[in-house]
């Protein structure tokens, strides 16, 4: 059988996909595109063209720039924890010492990231409270009653406060996504690494990243991604607040949709979001491609 055969074979089974990402995510994308450029409401069936109007409004907003500084934020803090913590972490419990406790420390990880992120939210809220919150408490514990701070109430403060929400949720979540690719590693790279001599700091750069690269790729795509699409966290503790310092484009979004009925708005928004969401993931494909070799 040759390739044209071969394609033929499988296209009855590619076409259903192929339907189904063409209607719920294509169709769906250049609706919002076309809406965009209407002003319209949710309770009306006439629409006012009004062509870029609301992307011009949009790039000159303020609050624009601090909702995507917001999230800018958002994915390099995780970038950092849930990547690179989670990198760290599965390469601990790979560790032969702690391997026969890995089963414990993977569902421990592993918790945080199947609760509803509404319950999350309202649990760390408390955990934040300023004068009876857990965080609060400890610090005045210990003595640091200087360091004791309304996290959520201070637009200084507020934003990493959320962020280090997800942080804590989802690190476990990459923790075991790495520790899958570790275990495809195959045994003999590490014996013969130690037979070299390496110790286990070169073994991880050496041997572990680059065998789980791909791994290391799906998981940026995801954080980066999940960050600049978050908006239930920020709804649930602090909807923005204070003053707008916490918003992100996915409250921003909402704020537009739902709260002042301007839909036509909100569609400009989501055509942002996926248009730096797409660029980011484009990007972060060719730079992987750009360390291969040919």
């Amino acid at each position: 059988m040759n390739s044209y055969q071969s394609a033929r074979a499988a296209l009855p089974y590619i076409v259903p996909a192929l339907l189904l990402v063409l209607i719920f995510v294509f169709l769906p994308v250049c609706f919002n595109l076309y809406y965009s450029m209407f002003r319209w409401n949710a309770f009306e069936i006439n629409r006012v063209y009004v062509g870029l109007e609301y992307y011009v409004r949009l790039f000159s907003d303020p609050v624009f720039y601090i909702a995507l500084k917001n999230n800018v934020i958002y994915a390099v803090i995780s970038i950092l924890f849930q990547v690179g913590g989670g990198l760290v972490l599965a390469a601990v419990l790979e560790d032969k010492v702690i391997r026969r406790w890995q089963t414990l420390f993977r569902t421990i990880f592993f918790i945080p990231s199947v609760i509803s992120i509404a319950v999350v939210g309202l649990m760390w809220q408390l955990l934040y409270n300023p004068d009876i919150g857990l965080i609060n408490g400890a610090l005045r514990a210990i003595g640091q009653n200087e360091w004791a701070h309304a996290w959520l109430a201070d637009s200084k403060t507020a934003i990493y406060a959320v962020v280090a929400v997800s942080q804590w949720q989802f690190t476990g979540y990459m923790t075991m996504l790495f520790l899958i690719a570790m275990h495809k590693i195959p045994g003999e790279l590490y014996e013969a690494s130690m037979i070299d001599g390496a110790n286990r700091i070169q073994t991880f750069f050496h041997i572990t990243i680059p065998q789980i690269k791909e791994m290391i790729l799906v998981g940026t795509m995801i954080t980066v991604i999940g960050a600049f699409r978050v908006f239930d966290e920020v709804y649930v503790m602090t909807f923005g607040g204070p003053g707008r310092s916490t918003e992100v484009m996915g409250t921003m979004l909402y704020r537009a949709a739902f709260r002042n009925d301007e839909m036509g708005y909100a569609s400009a928004i989501a055509t942002i979001i996926f248009v730096v969401t797409l660029s980011l993931s484009l990007l972060q494909m060719k730079l992987a491609k750009s360390g291969q070799e040919d």
